[in-house]
C-alpha cells in the first residue's frame, strides 16, 4: 500500500514537472489558453472550467465615425480678452486622458436613422418618437422668412449632410445611448454571436446592458456562446464629451508641439490668429462658418466669404490637427458638463468634469436586473455631484443647511433645496438666475456667432431641455487601456 502511494506521488510530481517544462515560467511569456498562470501555475485552459477566460490583449476598436484623440496636458480656459466680463473661464492647467470623438457633428441623416428605428421598434409608444424628434420650430422667426427651414431642414435630402439642430441636451444624450446599442449589436452579429432580429419590439429590444445581464436573448448566431464584457468585443458607451475633452480636441495642440514644448498657444482650432486662409489655392477663404459682421452671414454674391448662409456640410472647411471638422463655427455643440461660473477653479487636475450623477441598476430579490417595458435597464441615483461644493460665492445660500439634501422627506425647508441655490422666482419684477443643476455648457461658436465665440475656451450655457437652430452635438467615447494606440501590449 505504501509502495502504491509512493508511486502515485512520483507520478503527480512528474506530471507537474512536465507541464512546467512545456509551458515555462518566464515572466516574458504572455498568458494564453495553453500557458500557465503566473498567479497560480494552473493552465489557463483548466481555469475555463471555473468560468474564467483570459483573452489576449485587445486593442480597442475605433467605433464607427470616431477618430482617436491622444490625451495630454493643456491650459484650459480663456485665451482672448473676456469681452463679456463673465469671468467664468479662468485658465487652469489640466490633463485629459486619451479618448475618441466624432469626426464631424451628428448630421440630419444620422439622426433620421435614429428616428426611423424608434418608429419601427416602438409602434405602440408614439411618445418615444415624439420625445426624440428635434424641434423644427427653432427656425421660426416672427420677422424672417424661415418657414422653408421649418419644413425641410431636418428631412429633405438637400440637408442630409448638415448638422442636426433643434436637439436638446437630453435628446442628444439619448441618441448617444441608442448609438451605443446599435454599434454593439452589430458587432455581435458581425462576429457570429447573434443573428439580426428584425422583429424585436417593445421590451424585447437589444440593449448592451440587457444583453450582458442575460435579459435579451435574441436570435443565437453561429457561435453557441454569449459574450461577456471581459471578452473585450463590445465597445464602451458613446456619450457627450466633457467640456475639457471638447476644448482639448478643438485646440488640436499637437500641431504646435515640439516634443513637450508648446511653441504657440492657439486662439482657434488652427494655427495663427487669422480667420482666412493665408496661402494656397484657397487663399482668402474663411476657415469656419460664422457671422463676419452685422447682417453679413455669407458675403457678397460671387465671392461668398464662408460659403454658407446658415449651417454647412459637416465636411466643409479644413479639419484640425486631430482630423476633426468644424470644431469652430457651423453649430455650437453640447458638452456633458453642468455650468457653473467658477468651475475652472474647482475641477480636478485630471479628467476635469462637473456633472457626475452616480446610478446603480435596480435588482429583484434574486439579484436580477430589472427592465422597463421598453427593454431598458432601470437604475436608481445613489449620488448626485452636480451641486457638490458649489464654489460659486454669488449663490443665494452661503451658509446654513445643506442645499444638496433636496428631498422633501428629509424635512429640509423648501428655500434650502437645490433649485433655490440661485434666485429663481415667479414673482413679477424679481430677477431670476438661469443657473441651476439643469443648465449645460455648449461651446464652439456657430453660423450665427461673431468670431469671438469660435475660441474653444469660451463657454455658454442653456437649460438641458431647450434647443436652438445653432446648437448641435457630436459624440465621444472613452479610451480603454494605454493612452497611445498600440498593436500589442505585454500582460
Amino acid at each position: 500500500m505504501r509502495q502504491l502511494s509512493f508511486l502515485l506521488v512520483i507520478a503527480v510530481i512528474s506530471l507537474v514537472g512536465c507541464r512546467n517544462t512545456q509551458n515555462g515560467s518566464s515572466s516574458e511569456q504572455r498568458r494564453g489558453s495553453g500557458q500557465a498562470s503566473r498567479t497560480t501555475g494552473w493552465l489557463m485552459s483548466d481555469m475555463e472550467v471555473f468560468g474564467f477566460t483570459d483573452p489576449q490583449y485587445i486593442e480597442q476598436q475605433t467605433g464607427p465615425g470616431l477618430v482617436f484623440v491622444q490625451g495630454g496636458t493643456f491650459t484650459m480656459g480663456r485665451i482672448d480678452e473676456d469681452v463679456m466680463r463673465d469671468w467664468d473661464n479662468k485658465p487652469r492647467r489640466v490633463t485629459v486622458a486619451s479618448f475618441y470623438m466624432d469626426e464631424t457633428e451628428v448630421t440630419n441623416f444620422d439622426y433620421r436613422q435614429y428616428l426611423a428605428w424608434l418608429r419601427t421598434t416602438y409602434p405602440n409608444s408614439p411618445e418615444i418618437l415624439e420625445n426624440a424628434t428635434p424641434d423644427t420650430l427653432v427656425w421660426r422667426s416672427e420677422l424672417a422668412y424661415n418657414e422653408p427651414f421649418v419644413s425641410n431642414y431636418l428631412r429633405h435630402p438637400s440637408y442630409s449632410n448638415y448638422p442636426v439642430v433643434g436637439v436638446s441636451w437630453i435628446q442628444a444624450s439619448e441618441y448617444c445611448k441608442w448609438r451605443t446599442d446599435r454599434v454593439n449589436e452589430y458587432l455581435l452579429i458581425q462576429n457570429g454571436y447573434l443573428t439580426f432580429d428584425a422583429e424585436q419590439q417593445n421590451e424585447n429590444v437589444f440593449t448592451t446592458e440587457g444583453y450582458l445581464a442575460g435579459h435579451y436573448q435574441g436570435v443565437p448566431g453561429d457561435r453557441d456562446e454569449r459574450i461577456r464584457w471581459e471578452n473585450g468585443l463590445l465597445l464602451p458607451n458613446y456619450r457627450l464629451p466633457t467640456e475639457a475633452e471638447w476644448e482639448y480636441a478643438a485646440l488640436g495642440l499637437i500641431g504646435e508641439a515640439d516634443g513637450e514644448l508648446l511653441t504657440e498657444r492657439r486662439m482657434y482650432p488652427w494655427s495663427g490668429s487669422y480667420l482666412r486662409q493665408e496661402q494656397g489655392s484657397g487663399k482668402g477663404q474663411m476657415k469656419a462658418n460664422f457671422t463676419r459682421g452685422r447682417g453679413d452671414l455669407m458675403g457678397m454674391a460671387g465671392a461668398l466669404n464662408d460659403g454658407a448662409d446658415i449651417t454647412a456640410d459637416v465636411f466643409s472647411y479644413q479639419a484640425n490637427d486631430y482630423g476633426l471638422y468644424n470644431m469652430a463655427g457651423n453649430v455650437n455643440e453640447w458638452v456633458a458638463d453642468v455650468y457653473r461660473p467658477l468651475s475652472p477653479t474647482d475641477i480636478e487636475e485630471f479628467q476635469p468634469y462637473r456633472g457626475n450623477v452616480i446610478t446603480e441598476y435596480l435588482r429583484d430579490g434574486e439579484g436580477n436586473m430589472l427592465f422597463d417595458e421598453f427593454g431598458r435597464a432601470i437604475s436608481d441615483t445613489i449620488a448626485d455631484y452636480r451641486n457638490y461644493s458649489d464654489g460659486d460665492f454669488r449663490s443665494v445660500q452661503i451658509e446654513g443647511r445643506d442645499w444638496r439634501a433636496n428631498q422633501p422627506e428629509t424635512g429640509a425647508d423648501e428655500s434650502e433645496t437645490t433649485q433655490f441655490m440661485y434666485i429663481q422666482s415667479d414673482e413679477d419684477g424679481v430677477i431670476n438666475s438661469a443657473i441651476s443643476d439643469r443648465v449645460r455648457v455648449y461651446k464652439g461658436g456657430s453660423w450665427r456667432d461673431r468670431a469671438y465665440w469660435l475660441n474653444p475656451g469660451s463657454r455658454r450655457y442653456l437649460d438641458e431641455s431647450e434647443s436652438r437652430d445653432d446648437i448641435g452635438f457630436r459624440c465621444a467615447m472613452t479610451r480603454l487601456g494605454p493612452p497611445s494606440v498600440t498593436p500589442s501590449a505585454r500582460r
